[in-house]
């Protein structure tokens, strides 16, 4: 398993946190997904190699964009 965080603007509420989660616990390889709105941290638990598309693209579907990746972006 490996673990890799990032951040999501527009997120305000626990519907915010919510929706998030929803999406990206649908992204085949994710095991666990702790969203926080208030800081836009989004950490992301998963068993497989995701490609930062799928992950993004989810993030997208719940209505909300990606802010900032980490540096070393190997998802």
């Amino acid at each position: 398993m490996a673990e890799f965080e990032f951040w999501v603007n527009g997120m305000t509420c626990e519907h915010c946190e919510r929706a998030v989660t929803a999406e990206l616990s649908a992204v085949s390889g994710i095991v666990d997904v702790q969203v926080d709105a208030a800081s836009g941290r989004v950490q992301v638990t998963h068993e497989t190699p995701l490609e930062q598309a799928a992950v993004e693209s989810a993030v997208q579907d719940a209505g909300y964009t990606v802010r900032a990746w980490p540096a070393a972006t190997n998802v």
